[in-house]
């Protein structure tokens, strides 16, 4: 039973470094995907800054036109100041000349308004560009040296799995499977060590009488409380 135990110790061993190894190669991966997605944001910014310019100049030149029709209002009334007789007319028409400019003159103060708007977004856009030109540059060298890396750290992996192939083929067919099952429900850990008669897996007590056929070292228990498959080594100095 102890072969078996001392088996299934050194596949979670090696297991654990596997693990470690996918973490890692994870952690990169994660970091460089992370500084892409910043890139796409900021092109999508790029982009809305544009749709704001674009909008805006829409706005001006919709203006523009009202502008236009507001100041040839004003010079037809302008021109009829010329034909009318009495002053009730004139009063009329001088009303509509004074109105006509009012309106041209805030029309014209908003295009200024949006030219400026215009103008700020633009030079918004061109940093935005900027700091994305160098962004890119350097997200192009950080993906060429993750690639080196992964590759790299996915050789050691693969030495790592032929290793683990090896010596799982030493262990029984139902243990191992109930090992990797444990694996999967319990954060990596399946086996694991009793000290002073509590689990080092979930830190629980074990009752004693369990304890001390554990301690025997000829049959395989499991936690009661957490189900790993428990072993007896003396902690280390």
């Amino acid at each position: 039973m102890k072969d078996h135990i001392d088996q299934l110790i050194n596949l979670q061993s090696i297991d654990l470094e596997i693990d470690q190894i996918e973490n890692e190669m994870k952690t990169h991966q994660s970091a460089l995907d992370a500084r892409i997605a910043a890139l796409a944001d900021k092109e999508a910014l790029i982009a809305d800054l544009q749709e704001q310019i674009s909008a805006r100049d829409k706005e001006r030149r919709s203006l523009e036109a009202e502008v236009a029709d507001k100041m040839a209002f004003v010079r037809d009334r302008q021109s009829k100041m010329m034909q009318v007789q009495t002053g009730r007319e004139q009063t009329a028409l001088l009303k509509e000349i004074e109105e006509g400019k009012k309106s041209a003159k805030e029309g014209e103060e908003k295009i200024v308004a949006l030219m400026e708007e215009v103008e700020k977004l633009g030079a918004q856009i061109n940093e935005e560009k900027n700091l994305l030109k160098g962004e890119k540059e350097l997200v192009a060298e950080e993906t060429e040296k993750v690639r080196t890396t992964i590759e790299t750290i996915s050789k050691t992996k693969k030495d790592k799995d032929a290793l683990r192939q090896q010596q799982a083929q030493g262990i029984k067919g139902s243990v191992l499977k109930k090992y990797t099952t444990l694996r999967e429900r319990r954060n990596g850990l399946a086996v694991v060590n009793v000290l002073q008669g509590v689990c080092q897996g979930c830190y629980m007590n074990i009752p004693p009488q369990r304890y001390n056929q554990l301690l025997k070292g000829d049959q395989m228990f499991d936690c009661p409380t957490c189900q790993r498959i428990m072993y007896h080594r003396p902690e280390e100095n």
